[in-house]
């Protein structure tokens, strides 16, 4: 296998997830910065590598990739992560936890779309944490209702860590930086206790991350 590369930004949610994704699946990987606050993912040289102009983008196996569900379906498969249920009804339950955040909450409260809505609102006091606060915390007590679905021990969906433990984690991490009301969720905190002491989700933190 030649050199991994990850195209990525420290604190986007998508980039988290494939950080953990490849830390479970012990792929070493040379991080390329791409400053969003900057507009580095506008660059041509970035829209050369996604059109959409996103992070993360991932080099692997001669292929380079992109959409993080999509980079962490391809390492599932091809490393045997086992972050899904193999049976089919589990397997739906599963991708259905996980996708309540990845799919919908974490794309309205992108920083791009809440930033915009600022604009939109002409810059409301408030904005955009209020934004956020307002799709963050109704996503998080649903997501919470979701877990008692399955047999949490310790992880989302069982004794290892799945697909909804990598999108949870991100998600949580932005519902601190907006200061969104986590109390009455001590499913999602027992899980974030979890995977706050595994060492793949450790090495993925936006901290450990951060441009020095």
């Amino acid at each position: 296998m030649g050199e991994v590369v990850l195209f990525d930004f420290w604190r986007s949610s998508a980039s988290y997830r494939v950080r953990i994704a490849l830390n479970l699946a012990g792929i070493a990987y040379r991080p390329v910065f791409v400053d969003l606050k900057a507009g580095d993912q506008k660059s041509q040289d970035h829209l050369a590598r996604n059109p959409q102009g996103l992070v993360p983008v991932l080099d692997i196996d001669g292929l380079r990739l992109t959409q993080s569900l999509a980079i962490i379906d391809y390492l599932d498969q091809s490393r045997g992560l086992g972050l899904l249920p193999a049976e089919p009804a589990l397997r739906a339950k599963a991708t259905a936890l996980a996708h309540s955040i990845a799919v919908d909450i974490h794309p309205v409260c992108n920083l791009s779309v809440a930033q915009y809505a600022t604009k939109l609102s002409n810059g409301a006091e408030g904005m955009p944490g209020d934004w956020m606060r307002h799709f963050i915390r109704p996503g998080l007590l649903a997501f919470e209702t979701l877990l008692a679905g399955f047999d949490q021990t310790p992880y989302c969906t069982g004794s290892s860590p799945g697909l909804a433990d990598l999108c949870l984690m991100p998600q949580l991490y932005n519902a601190r930086r907006w200061q969104v009301d986590l109390s009455y969720l001590p499913r999602i905190l027992a899980v974030e206790a979890a995977c706050a002491d595994h060492p793949a989700f450790a090495a993925a933190h936006p901290n450990a991350n951060a441009p020095t």
